[in-house]
């Protein structure tokens, strides 16, 4: 299922606007108020577009008896499990290798999902950005950095592949990350990574990102893969429910220094 993405409507009302405006024109800017009337002819132009992607945005996909939720005061982000384990299975299927590690961003994650029965619009709710899935290679050393940012920025992204436990004080923390299974990650191997282009990019404060090398664009958005995966639960009469948590344990205390920036290994 491929719904036609909302910006369609933005393109289209910047073309008839661009076309409307004879040469030499001095371009200004006009806050969008309520104030604004509709113009006439630009509603004549979206409006069967405008019902096209309404009428994909109502279509039903999977029913998530519990809903997926994104966490808070310390919940873990069990909406960004799924999430990540959605982009490490699919960059498998594209890549045909082994994926060790997906990681994507919480910040990316703009609504959850309510228990019940979901919607393609949903999905738009929960990502509603272009970002693109990335398959890049790193070593085990720059993985184990990686998750270390992660903790140190939000309190541990969403990731799919890895466990990570904290210990002690926010004076004296130690930290202990293996692969999902509990073997240890070894820092001189080189494994492939997913996440997306955004972070890969340098977006969200997790640098060592950036170092990733062969990196493969997979022309996979995000969001699309979300969409594919309920697809595929509804086909095999399946609910979406929420992955097992488990992949970071943070004491509290340590979880409140990080929330008040006052945290570092």
């Amino acid at each position: 299922m491929k719904p036609k993405p909302a910006s369609v409507l933005l393109s289209i009302l910047l073309s008839v606007s661009l076309m409307a405006q004879p040469p030499g024109t001095k371009a200004e800017v006009v806050p969008v108020t309520a104030l604004i009337p509709e113009d006439a002819e630009i509603q004549k132009v979206i409006a069967p577009f405008a019902a096209e992607i309404k009428a994909s945005f109502d279509l039903p996909l999977v029913q998530a008896p519990q809903g997926l939720f994104r966490g808070r005061r310390g919940e873990e982000n069990l909406l960004g499990y799924w999430v990540s384990d959605v982009m490490r299975g699919a960059a498998e299927a594209v890549t045909g290798r082994p994926v060790r590690l997906a990681i994507t961003n919480a910040g990316g994650l703009r609504s959850n999902l309510r228990p019940g029965l979901l919607k393609v619009a949903d999905i738009y709710e929960l990502m509603p950005f272009e970002n693109e899935l990335v398959v890049i290679e790193l070593n085990g050393a720059e993985v184990i950095q990686v998750v270390k940012e992660s903790i140190v920025r939000r309190g541990g992204e969403p990731c799919s592949g890895v466990k990570a436990v904290v210990q002690g004080t926010p004076e004296a923390a130690t930290l202990t990350i293996t692969w999902a299974d509990g073997t240890p990650i070894d820092p001189a191997a080189t494994v492939k990574v997913a996440t997306s282009d955004y972070l890969y990019g340098g977006g969200d404060s997790i640098p060592t990102l950036k170092k990733g090398r062969k990196p493969f664009t997979t022309g996979l958005t995000l969001r699309q893969i979300l969409l594919d995966e309920c697809g595929r639960l509804a086909k095999e009469k399946k609910d979406l429910v929420a992955p097992a948590p488990g992949r970071y344990t943070i004491p509290v205390p340590i979880q409140e220094a990080i929330r008040d920036k006052k945290f570092k290994f």
